[in-house]
């Protein structure tokens, strides 16, 4: 059986970028993950303002939009570092919220796939023939925790510890 998830009020919808599942990094707490990653395009550019207007951005479709606006230049290493960014936002919020990191475990081995009729980078698009990169997060998250909950090391009550373990 495959996981699908799209919309953060849907079935799965926590394993989102807009579910309202906050992060910390460093010294700054993000709503979603979907903010956070907005904001990292333009970390370091000419259009660096942007990131309180997407950190303060009341919802994530508005952080979205921010960070979509094409009229805005990302960083000129965007490409390479997007999908890391990505990765470590997603492993951290899994990290933070124990009772969405059981959700996702309990998903076994399965095929997690965001069902996304537009997206075929972060999604699998309308024909599925989509790169699937945010389920490929998802399952490379499952697989870290579950193999730090067998390792014995961690607990799901104990997981933010396996974030000092990661680098994350």
């Amino acid at each position: 059986m495959t996981i699908y998830f799209y919309k953060a009020n849907e079935l799965y919808g926590c394993f989102s970028n807009f579910s309202p599942h906050g992060i910390q990094v460093e010294t700054t707490h993000w709503l979603t993950v979907e903010h956070y990653y907005q904001a990292q395009k333009f970390v370091g550019t000419a259009d660096a303002a942007l990131i309180p207007l997407i950190h303060a951005a009341p919802t994530p479709d508005q952080a979205a939009a921010l960070g979509r606006d094409r009229t805005h230049q990302v960083r000129p290493d965007w490409e390479q570092v997007k999908i890391q960014l990505m990765r470590e936002a997603v492993l951290k919020k899994f990290l933070t919220h124990t009772d969405i990191a059981t959700i996702l475990i309990s998903t076994g081995n399965q095929l997690i796939v965001e069902n996304s009729q537009t997206d075929y980078y972060w999604g699998w698009g309308e024909n599925q023939t989509g790169q699937n990169h945010l389920g490929k997060i998802l399952m490379n998250v499952r697989h870290q925790i579950r193999q730090q909950c067998d390792k014995g090391t961690a607990t799901l009550k104990s997981l933010p510890s396996i974030s000092d373990e990661s680098g994350g």
